[in-house]
């Protein structure tokens, strides 16, 4: 009898976000999209001698890598997410490979930074009309792999900035497809901004307008890299989730009686969080029926509650 309860009860740590199949598949026809582009400027840049098509190339070289790392995590997490020496299932994997991918736009902003800073001090000589042809097709590339990444990132934030709590608008948000969205806006953002450059060096004489863009494409890559970096990380080093989260858990398990002393939720997943719960009560119940108060709120997937009974401090518990 003993058995068969445990095994009704064992803990299940499947913390994957409900679209993974989904991000994963877009995520590897983007990673085939780049690389098919990347080798396809190379070899043209060879055989017809074009710098610029060579150097475009081996740029794309670093961005279908960057997205293979999102590739090979949601491969990764996938594989092993019922393997027991993850405690809390791979769902935070993605959040790893986010990270490593801001680490990445973030060399790549510093980057473009210096190169641009050089080339305000001394300006190089631009293939204009080669140059701008380069541009537009790595921004058409851009756009499809942008679409195909897309699909529900119109509630997503793209690593603006916000310093406020956002609460369960952001519970679901998978950093993996985020930091490969980031990636390719990233790459169409600058072909944007050489596009606008290069016109106005070609038609208007202002060969600094290239030096110049660069540095403004720089730093809001540097905003969107720091975005992403801030927010992988307090998944990775497991910071509280935000306080209206510890709130709705108090006021679902709290009744009067049973009172929270110690409380712990964080997330383990995308749209899935972990909580333990320590409360103190005259008349406690067992723990699962404090559990089944949380139950309304799928996104607590992992719920554990110790119980102690009153002896003394629950007054006072009340009280504060």
């Amino acid at each position: 009898m003993h058995h068969d309860h445990t095994h009704h009860t064992v803990h299940k740590h499947d913390f994957l976000g409900s679209s993974h199949d989904s991000h994963a598949r877009r995520t590897r026809w983007v990673v085939a999209l780049t690389a098919a582009m990347m080798v396809l400027e190379i070899v043209a840049g060879l055989w017809t001698g074009s710098m610029a098509l060579l150097a475009d190339g081996i740029h794309m070289a670093t961005h279908a890598g960057a997205l293979g790392v999102a590739a090979f995590a949601y491969w990764f997490a996938k594989r092993h997410v019922g393997n027991p020496r993850f405690t809390f299932g791979t769902g935070k994997v993605g959040d790893l490979a986010g990270f490593a991918s801001a680490l990445l736009l973030a060399v790549f902003a510093i980057g473009i930074a210096v190169e641009s800073f050089q080339r305000l001090l001394a300006p190089a000589n631009i293939a204009y009309s080669e140059a701008i042809w380069v541009a537009v097709l790595g921004l058409l590339v851009n756009l499809a792999s942008a679409w195909l990444l897309g699909g529900d990132h119109h509630h997503h934030h793209h690593g603006h900035d916000h310093s406020h709590d956002h609460g369960h608008a952001h519970s679901h948000t998978d950093n993996n497809l985020r930091s490969a969205y980031l990636h390719v806006l990233a790459d169409a953002l600058t072909s944007v901004m050489a596009i606008v450059a290069l016109l106005a060096g070609r038609y208007l004489g202002w060969a600094w307008m290239d030096a110049a863009m660069g540095l403004v494409g720089a730093f809001v890559i540097a905003r969107w890299s720091w975005a992403l970096m801030r927010d992988t990380a307090s998944v990775l080093i497991d910071a509280e989730a935000g306080p209206d989260r510890l709130t709705e858990v108090r006021e679902a398990i709290e009744d009067g009686d049973a009172v929270v002393n110690d409380l712990h939720v964080w997330r383990v997943g995308p749209g899935h969080y972990a909580v333990i719960v320590s409360l103190v009560a005259d008349r406690p119940l067992a723990p699962q029926e404090y559990a089944k108060r949380l139950a309304i709120h799928e996104e607590y997937a992992h719920v554990t509650i110790e119980v102690h009974t009153c002896e003394g401090a629950h007054r006072m518990l009340h009280a504060a």
